[in-house]
């Protein structure tokens, strides 16, 4: 890649970047409001519902335009907050050079050349449309299965940079061109991790790690401490590019950006060299739901898992168009991957550890290694304290977030601050043994609050056989619970403890369901418990309001489509 190479001989080269989120539009919204996606009720993928600007603030390019400059985008949105202003120009004309002579300029170019779409070809483009980079040569990660198809996936992908690096010198060369490139940065990065398969969509760091090279003009290489060509070895990631810009542009930060900047004046390359701390958040992607929190600190990284029954491999229409997932499932059924191979596709546990120092692809889980024991409780503390302190709002499900909380997410947050954290410590019940919090549990079971039992039942499906001395418990409660997610949860933890067939309960749940987003989260118990734990459940239409289902692209119609046909 030449071009980007040539950035990195003029600029910095950040060796730990990351996106906070791995998938476009929460990764995008975090990197336009500069605030934690959880914090500011922007963390779905695709949104249920816009939110607003928290505290009344305002996207970045607001404030560039605020101090003179020219802002365009070319041509990619996809943000899950609802701001109409601070664009001159979002449109795949938009350009720099419709702006004032002498105008400074803040300038947007996406491609989707590397998108997740490019990889979604048949086997028949396959045999006609030959890679340039030599399938035989790939090195695969050790997590895939060794065939025909990951290898020209992945060598598809690797051309695809290629393609990249070429679409992005002719914008060099119009910068060249215009006069602008000694006064210009220039920031190049990808919105998530990698688009193979267990990266977008996933908090490993195939789906986090981003690259990240900076172009330093040489008429204000003064601006940075550091020789150019320099690689820098701090952690930086979304949250931080917004303060970072707006600083080197000699503005204010405002007050509801999370992150620090990382470039320009009074920041030290040296104190930056010494950040070693990344946080990430993965939720609902599409209609596939989950709940996971990462925290990177040095080469040690920890996942929490805040339903670990549910596969990474759970079925998502988008995903599975690729012909790389859909043979690495059909390999799973026929029994024939390895055991490092399978992981994606078998519950995990609520807490993983790995050291990247020596196991890059976290495929050794160290979480119940004594040695690594003061570790992971250092890491469990970090974690839970910074879900707390920002008010994770993900402690609640969607359903409840779009009717209660959507019109004013970061208010709803601090209403609820000890609430939240009450949540978040019944869900840590799982961390422990079960000998020591089946009274805890039983205790949150009696809650007045409905989303205290939620979670207590969530931690009995966590803990799985070992908590069936709670099933004639949650029978009750799968019966007569006034709260119909709670009831759900309660199905769910029956079916995988293999107490009953749960279809019941799940088909009176969907009937009763009262928001298409409170049905898809029931459906996603359903097509857990159908795929991975063998039960038969029979979904219908007639189970779901109509009126859910009128959009063909909705998430329930997503799973309709795939639990009907």
């Amino acid at each position: 890649m030449p071009t980007i190479e040539g950035l990195a001989r003029h600029g910095l080269v950040f060796e730990h970047a990351f996106s906070n989120a791995p998938v476009c539009s929460v990764a995008r919204t975090t990197l336009l409001v500069g605030s934690y996606a959880p914090r500011i009720g922007a963390q779905y993928h695709r949104r249920s519902k816009l939110v607003p600007m928290p505290d009344g603030s305002h996207i970045y390019p607001w404030y560039l335009q605020q101090a003179g400059y020219y802002t365009t985008n070319n041509r990619k949105t996809d943000y899950n907050v609802a701001e109409t202003e601070g664009w001159n120009e979002s449109s795949s004309d938009a350009s720099w050079r419709n702006r004032k002579p002498g105008q400074p300029f803040f300038h947007v170019q996406n491609t989707a050349l590397t998108h997740e779409s490019s990889l979604h070809f048949s086997k028949e483009e396959m045999k006609r449309d030959a890679t340039v980079t030599d399938p035989d040569l790939i090195t695969l990660f050790p997590y895939f299965p060794d065939t025909a198809i990951f290898r020209y996936t992945h060598a598809q992908y690797l051309d695809n940079h290629v393609k990249v690096d070429n679409y992005f010198a002719r914008y060099m060369e119009m910068l060249k061109k215009d006069g602008l490139l000694e006064d210009t940065f220039i920031f190049y990065f990808g919105d998530h991790g990698g688009v193979l398969p267990r990266g977008k969509g996933y908090v490993y760091e195939n789906g986090l790690h981003v690259p990240l090279v900076v172009y330093v003009p040489e008429n204000y290489k003064h601006l940075i401490d550091v020789e150019l060509g320099s690689r820098v070895d701090g952690f930086v990631s979304f949250i931080d590019f917004a303060p970072t810009i707006l600083n080197l542009a000699g503005i204010d930060v405002p007050a509801h950006m999370d992150g620090k900047p990382f470039l320009g004046q009074k920041v030290s390359m040296d104190e930056v060299n010494r950040r070693d701390e990344a946080f990430g958040y993965a939720d609902r992607l599409d209609e596939k739901i989950d709940h996971v929190r990462a925290l990177r600190k040095g080469n040690m990284k920890y996942i929490r898992n805040y339903q670990p029954f549910n596969v990474d491999a759970l079925f998502n229409e988008y995903r599975y168009r690729m012909l790389a997932y859909s043979e690495w499932l059909d390999l799973y059924i026929s029994g024939t991957l390895t055991d490092v191979q399978k992981q994606f596709f078998e519950p995990r546990t609520a807490e993983q550890l790995f050291d990247l120092s020596s196991d890059p692809f976290e495929i050794n889980n160290l979480a119940q290694d004594p040695a690594h024991a003061d570790t992971l409780k250092l890491m469990r503390k970090r974690l839970s304290d910074h879900v707390k302190s920002i008010n994770d709002l993900s402690v609640f499900p969607e359903s409840v977030l779009f009717s209660e909380a959507f019109d004013n997410p970061v208010s709803f947050g601090r209403r609820n601050t000890d609430r939240i954290a009450r949540l978040f410590d019944i869900a840590d019940l799982a961390l422990g043994s079960f000998d020591e919090v089946d009274r805890a549990l039983f205790v949150a079971l009696e809650s007045k609050d409905a989303w205290e039992r939620y979670w207590a039942l969530i931690v009995l499906s966590s803990f799985g056989y070992d908590a069936k001395s709670f099933v004639s418990l949650a029978r009750k409660i799968a019966f007569e619970d006034e709260e119909n997610l709670v009831r759900v949860r309660a199905a769910e933890f029956l079916g995988l403890v293999g107490a009953e067939n749960p279809e019941s309960y799940l088909v009176e749940a969907l009937r009763n369901s009262r928001t298409e987003m409170e049905a898809v989260i029931i459906l996603n118990s359903v097509v857990l418990l159908r795929d991975y734990a063998g039960y038969q459940i029979e979904i219908t239409r007639q189970m779901i309001p109509k009126q859910w289902q009128e959009a063909a692209e909705s998430n329930i119609n997503l799973r309709l489509n795939y639990l009907v046909n």
